[in-house]
Protein backbone atom coordinates (compact mmCIF):
# COMPACT_ATOMS: atom_id res chain seq x y z
CA UNK A 1 0.00 0.00 0.00
CA UNK A 2 1.52 3.17 -1.02
CA UNK A 3 -0.26 6.93 0.39
CA UNK A 4 0.81 9.95 -1.10
CA UNK A 5 -0.50 13.37 -0.16
CA UNK A 6 0.36 16.29 -2.87
CA UNK A 7 -0.57 19.30 -4.90
CA UNK A 8 -3.29 18.84 -7.21
CA UNK A 9 -3.06 19.18 -10.47
CA UNK A 10 -5.25 20.37 -13.74
CA UNK A 11 -5.86 16.44 -14.38
CA UNK A 12 -7.25 15.78 -11.02
CA UNK A 13 -10.02 18.50 -10.93
CA UNK A 14 -12.58 15.82 -11.98
CA UNK A 15 -11.45 13.20 -9.07
CA UNK A 16 -11.73 16.06 -6.65
CA UNK A 17 -15.08 17.40 -7.90
CA UNK A 18 -16.08 13.65 -7.00
CA UNK A 19 -14.88 13.53 -3.29
CA UNK A 20 -16.28 16.94 -3.10
CA UNK A 21 -19.97 15.72 -4.12
CA UNK A 22 -19.17 12.77 -1.62
CA UNK A 23 -18.59 15.27 1.10
CA UNK A 24 -21.69 17.48 0.43
CA UNK A 25 -23.86 13.86 0.60
CA UNK A 26 -22.38 12.62 4.05
CA UNK A 27 -22.75 16.49 5.06
CA UNK A 28 -26.11 16.59 3.70
CA UNK A 29 -26.06 19.27 1.79
CA UNK A 30 -26.44 18.72 -1.99
CA UNK A 31 -29.38 20.65 -2.24
CA UNK A 32 -26.43 23.70 -2.55
CA UNK A 33 -23.91 21.65 -4.33
CA UNK A 34 -23.49 23.51 -7.89
CA UNK A 35 -19.90 22.99 -8.46
CA UNK A 36 -18.50 21.75 -11.74
CA UNK A 37 -15.41 20.38 -12.89
CA UNK A 38 -15.14 24.00 -14.82
CA UNK A 39 -15.55 25.89 -12.10
CA UNK A 40 -13.28 23.98 -9.51
CA UNK A 41 -10.82 24.06 -12.71
CA UNK A 42 -11.21 27.83 -12.97
CA UNK A 43 -10.83 28.23 -8.87
CA UNK A 44 -7.47 25.79 -8.72
CA UNK A 45 -6.06 27.12 -11.93
CA UNK A 46 -7.22 29.87 -13.43
CA UNK A 47 -5.95 33.49 -14.14
CA UNK A 48 -6.41 34.27 -10.80
CA UNK A 49 -6.55 30.82 -8.42
CA UNK A 50 -9.25 31.34 -5.69
CA UNK A 51 -8.20 28.43 -4.09
CA UNK A 52 -5.32 25.51 -3.57
CA UNK A 53 -5.72 21.63 -3.05
CA UNK A 54 -3.53 18.72 -2.09
CA UNK A 55 -4.67 15.75 -2.70
CA UNK A 56 -4.30 11.92 -1.22
CA UNK A 57 -3.59 9.17 -3.29
CA UNK A 58 -3.83 5.55 -2.01
CA UNK A 59 -2.10 3.02 -4.23
CA UNK A 60 -2.29 5.41 -7.59
CA UNK A 61 -6.04 6.69 -6.70
CA UNK A 62 -7.22 10.52 -5.62
CA UNK A 63 -9.15 9.41 -2.21
CA UNK A 64 -8.49 12.62 -0.31
CA UNK A 65 -8.12 16.39 -0.16
CA UNK A 66 -7.50 19.54 1.68
CA UNK A 67 -9.21 22.93 -0.26
CA UNK A 68 -7.45 25.73 1.52
CA UNK A 69 -6.91 29.70 0.31
CA UNK A 70 -5.55 32.55 2.45
CA UNK A 71 -7.38 35.43 4.68
CA UNK A 72 -6.45 37.59 7.14
CA UNK A 73 -5.94 38.93 10.34
CA UNK A 74 -6.24 42.53 11.06
CA UNK A 75 -5.11 42.02 14.89
CA UNK A 76 -2.25 40.02 13.78
CA UNK A 77 -1.39 42.27 10.52
CA UNK A 78 -1.02 38.53 8.68
CA UNK A 79 -2.25 36.16 6.35
CA UNK A 80 -4.11 33.28 7.49
CA UNK A 81 -4.64 30.25 5.87
CA UNK A 82 -8.14 28.46 6.30
CA UNK A 83 -9.08 25.09 5.25
CA UNK A 84 -12.09 24.97 3.24
CA UNK A 85 -12.68 20.92 2.97
CA UNK A 86 -10.64 18.27 4.61
CA UNK A 87 -11.84 14.89 3.24
CA UNK A 88 -10.85 11.33 3.01
CA UNK A 89 -13.55 8.39 1.72
CA UNK A 90 -15.03 7.21 4.79
CA UNK A 91 -14.22 3.32 3.68
CA UNK A 92 -10.20 4.57 4.10
CA UNK A 93 -10.62 6.62 7.73
CA UNK A 94 -8.61 5.82 10.57
CA UNK A 95 -5.45 5.05 8.60
CA UNK A 96 -3.72 8.72 8.73
CA UNK A 97 -4.59 10.43 5.42
CA UNK A 98 -6.35 12.99 7.13
CA UNK A 99 -3.95 13.38 9.64
CA UNK A 100 -1.34 14.07 6.98
CA UNK A 101 -3.55 16.13 4.58
CA UNK A 102 -4.05 18.72 7.55
CA UNK A 103 -0.22 18.09 9.01
CA UNK A 104 0.61 19.13 5.27
CA UNK A 105 -1.45 22.16 5.14
CA UNK A 106 -0.44 23.37 8.97
CA UNK A 107 3.17 23.03 7.24
CA UNK A 108 2.12 25.51 4.60
CA UNK A 109 0.74 27.53 6.78
CA UNK A 110 4.21 28.04 8.87
CA UNK A 111 6.44 27.97 5.71
CA UNK A 112 4.44 30.93 4.83
CA UNK A 113 4.54 32.93 8.05
CA UNK A 114 0.61 32.71 8.69
CA UNK A 115 -0.85 33.89 11.82
CA UNK A 116 -3.40 31.44 11.96
CA UNK A 117 -4.43 28.13 10.63
CA UNK A 118 -8.65 27.86 10.79
CA UNK A 119 -11.28 26.06 9.48
CA UNK A 120 -14.87 25.00 10.85
CA UNK A 121 -16.73 22.24 11.54
CA UNK A 122 -20.04 20.88 11.83
CA UNK A 123 -21.14 21.24 15.35
CA UNK A 124 -23.47 17.59 15.05
CA UNK A 125 -19.85 15.91 13.42
CA UNK A 126 -18.46 14.63 16.66
CA UNK A 127 -15.70 12.50 15.27
CA UNK A 128 -14.31 15.30 13.05
CA UNK A 129 -14.20 17.57 16.63
CA UNK A 130 -12.07 15.07 18.36
CA UNK A 131 -9.89 14.34 15.56
CA UNK A 132 -9.44 18.01 15.34
CA UNK A 133 -8.81 18.66 18.88
CA UNK A 134 -6.66 15.42 18.96
CA UNK A 135 -4.19 17.51 16.47
CA UNK A 136 -3.99 20.46 18.76
CA UNK A 137 -6.49 22.24 17.54
CA UNK A 138 -9.03 24.49 20.04
CA UNK A 139 -12.70 24.46 18.89
CA UNK A 140 -13.54 28.15 19.43
CA UNK A 141 -17.32 28.21 21.09
CA UNK A 142 -17.84 31.75 21.17
CA UNK A 143 -17.64 32.54 17.32
CA UNK A 144 -20.67 31.86 14.57
CA UNK A 145 -20.05 31.68 11.21
CA UNK A 146 -22.22 34.38 9.33
CA UNK A 147 -23.29 34.23 5.76
CA UNK A 148 -25.13 35.52 3.09
CA UNK A 149 -26.11 34.22 0.03
CA UNK A 150 -27.88 34.76 -3.32
CA UNK A 151 -31.12 37.01 -2.94
CA UNK A 152 -29.90 38.28 0.00
CA UNK A 153 -26.68 38.93 -1.26
CA UNK A 154 -27.84 41.39 -3.60
CA UNK A 155 -29.79 43.36 -1.45
CA UNK A 156 -27.34 44.04 0.86
CA UNK A 157 -24.77 44.92 -2.12
CA UNK A 158 -28.15 47.17 -2.97
CA UNK A 159 -28.44 45.78 -6.46
CA UNK A 160 -32.49 44.29 -5.76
Amino acid sequence: MTDIIRSATPLDASAILGLMLELAEYEKLTHLFVATEDSLSEALFGARPAVEALVAERDGRIVGYALYFHNFSTFLSRRGLYLEDLYVQPALRGGGLGKALLRRVAAIAVERRCGRFEWSVLDWNQSAIDFYTKMGATVLPDWRIVRVTDDALSRLAGAA
